[in-house]
This record gives structure tokens, C-alpha cells and sequence, in this order.
């Protein structure tokens, strides 16, 4: 026998292998001639088989935590691998073969047509016209799949027509704030509640996150290309993202980071709870915001302080006129009397509307109230006037300290005079800290703007509260402005003191029976309003029971730090 000849037994399975071919692809010409039937029936784990496999796919380490995304077409598989000391996110979606891969590819387009010149009526469910496209595009095909397939293709489908793609598990993760993608074939990385920066299982080829990336501007009524790579924008949910395409800008290729849109925001109760704020601080702030103080909240990148300035604005009386204008939506409030205003970059002919812009249409509106995004720039003229013509204003600003912010807003490219700076009654500095080997964020100062000092000419202010690393507490300082208040509002020292404690204790009530939904916790904040006596009553509060402190802090005198 001559090199050159097969042996006998892999003949034999060649020959099996193409008899086996030529009959899988007779039966696919024979299901497209006689066409199929796919039942109506929803897809039901009880019934049908699992459309996930059961252990992530190349799984390392041991399985610490498993949840659902997106139930029951994706889950979360937490893993730590010991050899690299970390742990890593899998992403477990629906396993398709390479026929069914293929078919997806098939139906995008013959799918994707008709839903699009489809007639709609109000009410139909985008999904369940999905599935009947998909059923008739599938019977027209011939091909035969079992229900876990077809909910498999229609899971993918959706995805890919009304969600984020191979984004789409990890937007579905309520405890991931960014998603970060830093190149070609490079693992995304999530910011997570519990595991902070993790690696997760989700890449993207060179082609495929070009599209993405380009799709993504699109859908936001943006324009990405290579003359113009670098774009920020707003999701259609709401999340924020920054986008840069190709090569020229970000080396490793195309790169993406989303900040996400909680639909849910948080309120003062969770930021009780997050130990962000103490029950001394929440109570103040919420005591300067019905009083109509003026408000900044600084901090570094993701220290919080948007968060913050929605959650306190919370506490905003009901019927006051509101205005917010911001770059990106983010702010969300359950407030009748609101007005949300939003920045647009130049559509073809039209002009840039900014901040600016907006800020000086907003005055117009004879807002009580007006929450501006972030300041940086020439609108802060603008704010600060606005302060002194007597409305509230409510900002964030990027600096690490007071003294950073009182710099910023007097220098380029802000340019606020100093006397206008001193109509600023409150200054949060808040910062993303470790502790105990969690981030952690915390309000690391509350300061009073005093005025402007005399004898030097500097701007005065002292530390209502500070908060100590050591120990994460909260001490309590100087409180000019509760001085301030009671002398506006004709409280004696007492009557003040009471108003504080019986606060502290409505928070704490909230905090301990969770009361963290924002539309719920506005709703009593409202009836706290209307009638403080009779609301705590019906909480079956009082203020004896307060654990507050029982003595504010003495005020300062004029010019003391």
C-alpha cells in the first residue's frame, strides 16, 4: 500500500461524512419546499429546554455569584480565578450552532423591512410584532426549530433592533454604573457595586466595534466619522456616553465609556444609607433648600455630585417653578411644576444651543428655582446673577476643595467678580475615597460662604461639617446659615432646634423602613410640607425618640473661621 492511500477506516468516515452532508442538506431543500409550522405558544422553562447553557463557556475559577440580566435569555456568572488574584464577569447569552448563526444573519434584513413600512397601531407590543415577523419569515424559510431556538433568534433580534447589542446583558445590570471599552479585542471592563473595575467577557473585533461605535452615535441623532472621531452624547435611555472612532485618536483602536441611566435616581434616604451624608447633614441641606440657600456641589470625576444635587433637590417645595439645564439629561425628579431644558450641538445649518443660551431663556421663565448641569464656562456670569436677583440656583462643579471652587469660579475661563462669588450660601466637596478596601463616597466637606473679608479682601468660609477618614464620621462645625434661617423665619433658638430634631427623625423613620423609591419618598416630603404635626402623627413619630444631637453647634461670630 502506497503512502498516498487512505487507510480503509478513514475512508469509511469520509464517505460517512459526505452522505451525512448530502442528507442534512436534502432535508434543508425538502423543508423549504413543503415550508414549516411553528406553534404560537410562549416560550416557558417548565416546558421547553433551558436557552442558556448552564456554566459559562471557557468558565476560570470558582463561581462566586450568579443573577439574572435578562431573564431568562442572559445572567451574570462571578468568578474569581486564584492564579490571577481577580475576578471576572461572564456574560452567559443563548449558544447558537453555526447554521442558526448563519440563518440570524439571514433573517436581519428579511426581518428588519417589513416591521419598518409595517402599519402600527397604538398599543401594538414591539416584541410580540417581532415574533410574528420572525414566525412568518421562518414558516416562508422551511426551517425547522424547536421553541428554545426561536426565542433564541428573537432574543438576539431584539437586541439588536431596540437594545445595545452585545452591550445589551451588561446595560441590564442594575449594579453597574460604567461600562468601559478600550480598543479592539480588548475585554470591556464594568464598574461595579460590589467587585468596583472588573474584567468582563464581552470584546469587540475591529469591524464589528467601528459599526457599534458609529451605530451608537446614529441612534443618538449624532455624527461620528474620522474628521470628526471624538463625540459625547446621550443614549436613548438615558445614559451618557463618550465616543471616539478608529485609530487617530485612541491607538488601540475604537473606544467607548458609558456612564448609565438609572431610571430609578436616588434620594436622600439612600444616600443615608450609603453613609454619603449623615442624618445632621441631610437635615441641613434640607432646611437651606426650602429656605432658598444657594447651593454647589463639587467633587472629582464619579464622586457623585450629580447624584447628590438630584437627590437634595428632592426636597424643593411642591409647587415652586423649576428649571434644570444640562449638557446631558441625567437629572430626574418627580416635581409638577419642572421645566427640563437640554444643550443641542449645530444640526446642518443651525446654530449651537448652550448653556448659556439656555440659562439666559430659563430667567425669562421667572423660575423660583433653576439646577444647572455643570458650570464651567461663561453661563456662570449668568448663574450667579440670577442668584443675586433672587432665584435658587442648585449646580455641580469639578474641584477637589473649597478653595479649588472659590479659584475656578474667579479665574479664567469663568471669570465670576468676587462679590458676585459671596451670593453662593453652600459648598459640598465631595470625593470617590477607599475604605476598608471599598469605594467608597463621601461629603467630605460642608462650608459656608461667609463673605469677603475686610481687612484682606479674601472670600470667608467656615466648615459646617467635615468628615474623618479614621473613623467615617461626620463633625459638625460652625452653622452661621441655621442662624441665618431662624432669624428670616422668626424661630426663637428653640423652635430651631425642634425643627432640626424633628427632621432628623422624619429621615431616620424613612431610612429604617427603606423608603428609597423617589416618587414615594417626594410624595411624603410633600405632606411634611402641607402639615409637619399631622404627617408625623400618621408616621407615628416623634421628636423625643430623635438620636440626633441634642445642641446645634454654637454660630460663629462675623470674620471667625
Amino acid at each position: 500500500m502506497s503512502d498516498t492511500t487512505p487507510d480503509v477506516s478513514e475512508q469509511i468516515a469520509v464517505d460517512a461524512s459526505d452522505e451525512a452532508g448530502f442528507r442534512a442538506m436534502f432535508e434543508r431543500v425538502l423543508s423549504v419546499i413543503r415550508g414549516s409550522t411553528l406553534g404560537n405558544e410562549n416560550y416557558s422553562p417548565r416546558r421547553h429546554s433551558r436557552l442558556v447553557p448552564a456554566e459559562p463557556v471557557d468558565a476560570v475559577g470558582d463561581e462566586v455569584e450568579r443573577y439574572w440580566l435578562n431573564a431568562p435569555f442572559s445572567y451574570a456568572s462571578i468568578r474569581y480565578d486564584d492564579e490571577e488574584s481577580e475576578h471576572r464577569y461572564h456574560v452567559v447569552e443563548p449558544t447558537l450552532t453555526d447554521d442558526q448563526t448563519a440563518l440570524l444573519e439571514s433573517l436581519y434584513d428579511d426581518v428588519r423591512n417589513p416591521l419598518l413600512y409595517r402599519d402600527r397601531e397604538d398599543g401594538d407590543d414591539p416584541e410580540t410584532l417581532l415574533r410574528e415577523e420572525l414566525r412568518d419569515r421562518i414558516e416562508d424559510y422551511g426551517v425547522v426549530l424547536s421553541p428554545a431556538d426561536f426565542h433564541a433568534l428573537v432574543y438576539y433580534l431584539w437586541r439588536r433592533f431596540r437594545g445595545f447589542g452585545r452591550l445589551d446583558p451588561l446595560m441590564h445590570d442594575s449594579s453597574i454604573e460604567d461600562i468601559s471599552c478600550d480598543g479592539y479585542e480588548i475585554p470591556l471592563y464594568a464598574y461595579h457595586d460590589d467587585y468596583q473595575d472588573i474584567a468582563t467577557t464581552v470584546s469587540f473585533g475591529e469591524e464589528e466595534l467601528d459599526s457599534f461605535v458609529i451605530r451608537m452615535a446614529q441612534q443618538a441623532g449624532q455624527h461620528i466619522s474620522v474628521g470628526n472621531p471624538i463625540v459625547g452624547t446621550t443614549l436613548k435611555d438615558g445614559s451618557r456616553a463618550e465616543l471616539t472612532l478608529g485609530e487617530e485618536v485612541t491607538p488601540h483602536g475604537s473606544a467607548f465609556t458609558i456612564r448609565k441611566y438609572s431610571e430609578e435616581p436616588f434620594t436622600p434616604i439612600d444616600l443615608l444609607r450609603f453613609g454619603t451624608f449623615s442624618l445632621e447633614q441631610m437635615a441641613y441641606l434640607w432646611l437651606a433648600i426650602e429656605n432658598n440657600k444657594n447651593v454647589i456641589f463639587a467633587g472629582g470625576t464619579a464622586s457623585g455630585k450629580t447624584t447628590s444635587m438630584n437627590a437634595i433637590s428632592m426636597f424643593i417645595p411642591p409647587r415652586s417653578k423649576l428649571i434644570t439645564i444640562e449638557d446631558t439629561r441625567e437629572l430626574s425628579l418627580y416635581h409638577d411644576n419642572w421645566l427640563s431644558s437640554v444643550t443641542r450641538d449645530r444640526l446642518d445649518e443651525g446654530s449651537d444651543v448652550t448653556m448659556y443660551d439656555l440659562l439666559r431663556s430659563a430667567l425669562r421663565h421667572r423660575p423660583e428655582y433653576i439646577l444647572v448641569g455643570e458650570v464651567r464656562g461663561e453661563e456662570a456670569i449668568t448663574l450667579f446673577q440670577a442668584m443675586n436677583t433672587g432665584h435658587t440656583t442648585l449646580s455641580t462643579m469639578h474641584a477637589d476643595s473649597v478653595q479649588t471652587v472659590i479659584n475656578r469660579l474667579e479665574n479664567e475661563p469663568i471669570n465670576v467678580p468676587r462679590p458676585m462669588v459671596q451670593s453662593l450660601d453652600v459648598l459640598c466637596v465631595q470625593v470617590l475615597a477607599r475604605l476598608d478596601e471599598q469605594r467608597v463616597r463621601r461629603s467630605k466637606t460642608i462650608s459656608e460662604i461667609d463673605g469677603i473679608d475686610q481687612r484682606t479682601g479674601e472670600l470667608d468660609y467656615s466648615n459646617a461639617f467635615e468628615w474623618t477618614r479614621t473613623d467615617d464620621s461626620f463633625d459638625a462645625g460652625n452653622q452661621n446659615l441655621l442662624d441665618e434661617i431662624r432669624r428670616e423665619r422668626g424661630w426663637s433658638q428653640s423652635e430651631l432646634l425642634e425643627e432640626m430634631r424633628r427632621r432628623r427623625r422624619f429621615l431616620s423613620h424613612l431610612r429604617d423602613e427603606n423608603i428609597t423609591n423617589f416618587q414615594q419618598f417626594t410624595a411624603l416630603v410633600n405632606e411634611y410640607y402641607a402639615d409637619s404635626a399631622e404627617t408625623m402623627r400618621a408616621l407615628g413619630l416623634t421628636v423625643d425618640d430623635d438620636t440626633g444631637p441634642e445642641e446645634l453647634p454654637p454660630a460663629a461670630e462675623p470674620g471667625d473661621d
